[in-house]
């Protein structure tokens, strides 16, 4: 049948008071759903944006991985402990956070598994574009990337086996393990040519990077603006799922910060923790709920990850402002220090030599 599912949630109520509420053009209106007819121009669009999408993400992760240094990222293998405090966030603080968020807010069931599904994901591409910016330790970040990617094969079955119980079977939940290894490799490759060029052509590796962390950022602001267009028909969702997508990423940078910083770890490495923690792959979660669950129950639930990746790039974006204002001023401090140093060892030094009857040095006048 050429026709999808229009997510809208009408109250019966409304429905009964209103009888235009569905749109014109809808062939069938029963209950809460409206049937249109199949737009293909978004077909279209989600296929050539993703093609785009892909090639720049590709071209990004290449850039990133000329920052990472070959030594340094096989140190983080072989003692693993930043790996291992972001492993804890990543599978431990946030699948708990969502677990709590939906018994706080006493959402659907269904619902409450849409989120469990996000607390679930492995950490994202973009947190490595975002932890260059910050001055992260860039070799932690692919790092905690690739392994959280890699250990969600097994990780996210376990969690969602046990946060899911209560509201569903986790059977019915269907992981795309294709999804997850395409995630994979496509994190690889591109970060291993990175870090070969950085190894034999370290100057030409420094102007891959300033353009590929350019374009990053571009990438990231393009996506949620993809988003917002292909999905621009799914945003009446329930206030208290917009409440859970606005606190949960902010408790995950949060967490994941104190965390990294009660692990012992550098103020630098819990930044990249932290932006670890809270970025999530929404893609992922948005291919999980689209191949687990009917149109009736996406409609309750699908702009979900939409809404997450949205205000996980909007916090993402204060942390990287407030970590500008901070480096700036701090270095403008310093700099005043050392000016008024300066002139201090210059009055010293006239001082001595007036009492000594010796000579100022040049430098000093």
């Amino acid at each position: 049948m050429q026709t999808y599912l229009l997510s809208q949630q009408f109250s019966t109520r409304s429905l009964a008071e209103n009888s235009t509420a569905c749109p014109a053009n809808a062939t069938i209106c029963n209950g809460t759903s409206c049937v249109l007819p199949e737009d293909n121009f978004n077909e279209t669009l989600s296929v050539v944006l993703s093609a785009v999408l892909t090639i720049m993400l590709a071209m990004v992760m290449f850039s990133m991985g000329c920052n990472v240094d070959i030594k340094k990222f096989w140190g983080h293998i072989k003692r693993p402990w930043g790996i291992f405090v972001g492993f804890l966030c990543q599978f431990g603080i946030m699948p708990l956070t969502a677990f709590l968020l939906s018994l706080a807010f006493n959402v659907l069931p269904i619902q409450a598994v849409v989120v469990l599904i996000m607390g679930c994901c492995p950490g994202g591409t973009a947190s490595n574009v975002i932890a260059y910016w910050v001055d992260g330790d860039m070799d932690l970040s692919i790092s905690m990337t690739t392994c959280s990617t890699l250990l969600a094969m097994g990780m996210m079955p376990l969690c969602l086996f046990i946060y899911t119980k209560m509201w569903t079977d986790s059977n019915a939940i269907v992981l795309p393990y294709d999804s997850i290894g395409i995630s994979l490799v496509a994190l690889v490759i591109p970060v291993s040519f990175g870090i070969y060029v950085n190894h034999r052509w370290p100057s030409k590796a420094k102007v891959i990077l300033k353009v590929g962390s350019i374009l990053g950022a571009i990438l990231i602001v393009l996506i949620a603006v993809v988003g917002g267009i292909l999905y621009k028909g799914s945003w009446i969702i329930s206030p208290k799922l917009w409440i859970i997508g606005t606190i949960f990423p902010a408790a995950g940078y949060s967490l994941g910060f104190f965390l990294a910083r009660v692990a012992g770890l550098s103020w630098h490495r819990c930044r990249t923790v932290s932006l670890e923690t809270g970025m999530q792959n929404t893609q992922l979660c948005s291919t999980i709920v689209q191949l687990s669950f009917t149109p009736e129950q996406l409609e309750l639930m699908f702009t979900f990850p939409l809404l997450y990746s949205i205000f996980q790039l909007l916090f993402a974006l204060l942390i990287l402002g407030g970590y500008r204002l901070y480096r700036r001023h701090r270095i403008k401090t310093k700099t005043d220090v050392e000016k008024t140093e300066e002139k201090e060892d210059s009055k010293s030094m006239s001082s001595h030599a007036k009492i000594n009857g010796g000579f100022v040095p040049n430098e000093t006048k």
